[in-house]
């Protein structure tokens, strides 16, 4: 089931399905979100828990059981209930079952809210343990722009630029398995911009991680039209378009990873995987603005 949610500038539209947000729309007719066409990327901005990114050979290990879990985690497949829903905002949760728990053996509650703001959209993700034991888990967002965005423009006319100065070297990932290879070195960023280019997402996703950044654009420096998320609830951040010259971007903020090509397979010893205690509750919120 699809919801809509309004302001006087911006309207959403969230899927139950994942509790996925499908559209940003201006009251002008300008859709910021990407449009999910197949040729491209099907999706618009899935929900990615209780994992980041891919598994070695799609299984875990929890509590000495294999567990086979895709891509992303289940969430972005899973039907959400609505939890609250007021014109401006959206609540929607995800509880533990028998389907999630063949895949993922705990007790969980996870709560996407969407709340539109005076020229943009927040997002936030509340993990609650409802279970007995530790809850380990990542999370994280995936949304993708339509680049250019409302204008006559080029991809190519385009810039990612970060809030401060940097210094990063991104690792390499497997493009057969889709682990990463923190040890080698991909793309080197120096400086705040990148020039937007098809090429850099041949090798898949940029991965940055201990920014010195909280927020990033993606704009056109010549008429400033684009997007800008804060990502400071996130210790990593990654910017992905498929290898297939499609017209977006989108940017990832991640509490955890795929799997290290160093690392084993145990689910709790995962780069940045955090454990909640029983009772314990935790919240991870984005915020996106329009430019």
């Amino acid at each position: 089931m699809t919801y809509t949610i309004a302001n006087s500038r911006l309207t959403a539209t969230v899927d139950s399905l994942g509790a996925q947000l499908t559209s940003l729309k201006e009251a002008q007719g300008v859709e910021y979100l990407w449009v999910g066409d197949p040729a491209y990327w099907r999706e618009h901005a899935p929900v990615l828990f209780p994992i980041v990114g891919a598994l070695r050979e799609g299984r875990t290990q929890i509590n000495g059981q294999w567990y086979e879990m895709g891509r992303h985690g289940f969430a972005k497949h899973a039907e959400f209930t609505l939890a609250s829903q007021e014109e401006d905002r959206i609540a929607l949760t995800l509880e533990a079952s028998p389907e999630t728990r063949a895949r993922y053996p705990f007790d969980f509650r996870l709560t996407v809210s969407y709340a539109l703001e005076e020229n943009g959209i927040a997002t936030s993700f509340l993990v609650e343990n409802t279970g007995g034991e530790p809850l380990p888990y990542s999370v994280g967002g995936h949304p993708g722009f339509n680049i250019p965005v409302g204008e006559q423009a080029e991809f190519s006319d385009y810039v990612i630029r970060f809030e401060k100065a940097e210094r990063q070297s991104c690792p390499v990932i497997d493009l057969n398995a889709g682990l990463i290879d923190w040890s080698a070195s991909g793309f080197q960023l120096d400086g705040r911009e990148i020039p937007l280019e098809h090429s850099l997402f041949y090798q898949d996703a940029l991965v940055f991680e201990g920014l010195n950044s909280q927020s990033v654009e993606i704009v056109n420096p010549a008429t400033g039209r684009g997007i800008a998320m804060n990502f400071s609830g996130f210790p990593m951040l990654g910017v992905w378009s498929a290898a297939n010259d499609g017209p977006y971007v989108c940017l990832e903020p991640w509490t955890g990873c795929a799997t290290l090509t160093t690392e084993g397979d145990q689910f709790v010893e995962k780069k940045g995987m955090a454990q909640l205690a029983p009772g314990q509750k935790a919240e991870h919120r984005f915020t996106v603005r329009v430019l």
